[in-house]
């Protein structure tokens, strides 16, 4: 991924959160050129996202012509989240993004990172491991694809309430988010070669260097307070934007 001074923000889950936090989200967009020169996207920016051949979701058509005007000024590369890891042609051709919906590895203001949203990896709730099953199940795909879009998504909003209701108590995320740390650590500790481990899906933001100028983070999540991270070639810094 090109860019010295990339900017990672990950869950803000729009479609679901109050119109405060989208707008909040936009005016991120608009000043991301001023915070850095890339943009990564490690899951979640949506709170359901299915990419038919001829159908975008309406609900988010801001926030996709925010993403195509920034795209014109720097490079944009999106990592699917559990919410959002049916896309595809349209966020590639259309506007110009790359996107991947595992886990892959790609240079990182000159880094060699690891890029997971962390789902699947450390889940300490029944509701949880089901979702990444499910999800990445190719009948599940397949048959999703042949609803007509305003039942597929009338379906995605009410599961998407159901499990967000499971994993409300702070301390099933805080179990989760202590255990990618150690996940994270432990991948770093084995594989020499990787110099940075970049994470979501617990929505707890986590900085852990290690020797030799290789770290593990965790942005946190947008909806909470607009956090975000900024990687450069010798540091991560976490943050907070302010609108």
């Amino acid at each position: 991924m090109q860019g010295s001074r990339v900017v990672v923000v990950a869950d803000a889950h729009l479609g679901q959160v109050p119109p405060a936090t989208a707008a909040a989200f936009h005016a991120f967009l608009d000043a991301v050129p001023t915070l850095g020169d890339a943009l990564l996207i490690n899951g979640d920016l949506f709170d359901f996202w299915f990419e038919y051949k001829r159908v975008i979701p309406r609900k988010h058509f801001a926030t996709v012509a925010k993403l195509r005007t920034l795209r014109e000024r720097m490079p944009i590369a999106f990592m699917g989240g559990n919410h959002d890891r049916w896309g595809g042609a349209f966020l590639r051709d259309d506007l110009g993004i790359e996107y991947w919906s595992s886990s892959t590895e790609l240079q990182v203001a000159g880094r060699r990172a690891l890029l997971h949203h962390g789902d699947g990896l450390t889940e300490q709730h029944w509701s949880g491991a089901l979702t990444h099953a499910v999800l990445r199940n190719p009948i599940t795909i397949t048959v999703f694809g042949m609803l007509h879009p305003t039942v597929g998504f009338w379906i995605a909003d009410k599961l998407s309430g159901a499990l967000a209701d499971n994993t409300k108590d702070a301390r099933v995320l805080d179990r989760a988010a202590i255990s990618q740390r150690v996940w994270a650590t432990d991948l770093l500790q084995h594989r020499t070669e990787l110099e940075l481990v970049i994470l979501a899906h617990t929505h707890r933001p986590a900085l852990e260097q290690l020797p030799g100028n290789r770290a593990y983070v965790n942005p946190g999540a947008f909806l909470d307070g607009g956090r975000y991270a900024i990687v450069t070639r010798d540091a991560v810094e976490l943050r907070t934007f302010t609108p």
